[in-house]
């Protein structure tokens, strides 16, 4: 977050009006889900968050501004070359 000039406000409000693009039901501690949302004047970013089904907390993972070359449409990762 900080390395892409992100702040905790901005991630919160791109993920309340985002979508969930990829669910990782397996993770370990916490099951998790990629967000994408916006920021700004409509800058894509994604997060990961974590959830804690005994607290009932939500546990902001990581946060950062997608790199297009990864991410068709911000919402697809893109095939490997080999692939």
């Amino acid at each position: 977050m900080e390395n892409d000039g992100l702040i905790v406000s901005e991630i919160y409000r791109a993920t309340i009006f985002g979508e969930i693009i990829e669910d990782y039901p397996n993770d370990f501690p916490y099951p998790s889900c990629l967000v994408l949302g916006y920021v700004g004047d409509g800058d894509p970013v994604h997060s990961v968050w974590a959830y804690d089904d005994r607290t009932r907390r939500a546990i902001l993972v990581t946060a950062y501004r997608p790199n297009p070359e990864i991410w068709v449409e911000w919402r697809y990762r893109r095939s490997e070359p080999n692939e």
